[in-house]
């Protein structure tokens, strides 16, 4: 035990040691309820890294005294599914508890990998659980994911990590014989990024470091120690998420260079192709938006090219992308007008949709006035006639802001000449 990492060693057995995710597991909480109840339906975790998904499977399947096995996507193939489902088969007994099969990156598993699993879950010979970082609507196959629940984590705040650290150097067999003092934790935090085992991993480093019993922990020394050994506390890939972060903010400032640099570390280091094309499409869309309608479908042409071409040459398509997006005028008008108008929803509520908008398929809608106000844009000239497509409570609001750049300035000059002063501001 003692040579297992920090982070391995204060991984949490029960739901009252496991740290954060209240919403999921808290004493009222729907998910707990179903655990402490024994009746554990089928359930994608979806998160950032070092939240607790593996830790929160491990829980239940402990708790609820079941056979736990676990497959990763990254090495797991189709026979490899089939294979845990007959041992699960051959486990499971009559009215005992399905075996849990929990999945690592399930959005990595392919779609025959997921179909293999289909009868298996709907049956319930397996009880399933996927980990994932990414969006299950996108990435888990929809009947799957219509046999599965899907809860969010959320990344540890502030509490959730102190919490972490001052149980580590307490509870922790090896770091309660020590003297730690925790003088400064600003830099551990923000390192960390909510990220429990990243967090456990750089005060681990840092006090590995030190010859003494007696360690201070300052911000210093903790930037000190990450700037010698920056891999140190990249452990499972947890740098994935700062190179992303850094290869879209290269794009978003317009720096080819930088943009570049950080998808060649992405490719060298064996980062998913397709989680790289995926972000450019978003990048293309909230970053360049109107500014440049062709980089949305430059980026969708790349997703798409790179599923026919694969790996190595695919890598030349994703820099064609990169630099194309990066050295293209920037707008985040339409990321905005949507922001905004998801919290003015938020706002007011569920408004009613004007008579003259609503459809009247029915004798009696037609005779309530649905629809007699309204104006058909085609038989006007110029295909437009002002009337108005918003709520009356909401008449007065403008949503999309035009940005000054040429192909956005072309928008705003037709809707000033079609609505007058409306869209003078």
């Amino acid at each position: 035990m003692m040579n297992q990492p920090l982070a391995e060693r204060m991984r949490p057995r029960t739901l009252d040691a496991y740290i954060g995710q209240q919403h999921l597991v808290g004493p009222t909480a729907v998910l707990r309820k179903m655990i402490e109840a024994g009746r554990v339906p089928s359930f994608i975790l979806w998160g950032p890294p070092g939240v607790g998904k593996t830790t929160l499977a491990q829980i239940v399947a402990h708790k609820l005294n079941a056979p736990f096995y676990t497959l990763s996507a990254i090495s797991s193939g189709v026979k490899d599914v089939r294979e845990v489902i007959e041992k699960a088969k051959s486990n499971r007994f009559f009215d005992s508890v399905s075996p849990i099969l929990f999945i690592d990156e399930i959005h990595r598993f392919s779609k025959s990998q997921q179909d293999s699993l289909l009868n298996a879950v709907e049956t319930g010979v397996v009880t399933l659980i996927g980990a994932t970082t990414e969006n299950p609507s996108f990435e888990v196959i929809r009947p799957l994911l219509s046999r599965c629940q899907v809860y969010v984590l959320k990344s540890l705040d502030k509490a959730d990590l102190l919490a972490l650290l001052h149980r580590a150097i307490t509870e922790d067999v090896v770091l309660k014989e020590k003297q730690i003092k925790l003088t400064e934790t600003d830099a551990l935090l923000r390192y960390s990024g909510g990220d429990a085992r990243k967090l456990l991993n750089i005060l681990e480093l840092v006090v590995s470091a030190e010859e003494s019993n007696e360690v201070e922990i300052l911000d210093a020394k903790v930037i000190e120690r990450l700037q010698e050994n920056p891999a140190a506390y990249d452990k499972g890939g947890e740098m994935h998420y700062d190179i992303i972060s850094a290869f879209i903010k290269s794009i978003r400032g317009s720096d080819p260079d930088g943009a570049i640099y950080w998808l060649a570390r992405m490719v060298a280091g064996g980062e998913d192709p397709e989680f790289i094309a995926r972000r450019l499409v978003i990048s293309a869309s909230e970053d360049i938006g109107l500014a440049n309608p062709n980089a949305l479908l430059l980026a969708n042409a790349c997703f798409d090219a790179l599923k026919k071409i694969g790996w190595p040459e695919g890598r030349i398509i994703l820099a064609e992308t990169t630099v194309y997006l990066a050295c293209s005028p920037k707008s985040n008008s339409a990321y905005m007008a949507i922001n905004e108008a998801l919290e003015l929803v938020n706002r007011t509520g569920n408004l009613p949709v004007p008579l003259h908008l609503r459809n009247a398929p029915t004798k009696l809608m037609a005779e309530l006035d649905y629809g007699k106000e309204y104006k058909y844009a085609h038989d006007y000239p110029g295909h437009f006639v002002k009337q108005e497509y918003l709520p009356k409570e909401l008449q007065d609001v403008r949503l999309w802001k035009g940005q000054p750049n040429p192909a956005e300035q072309k928008l705003i000059d037709r809707m000033k000449a079609l609505w007058g002063t409306r869209y003078e501001s």
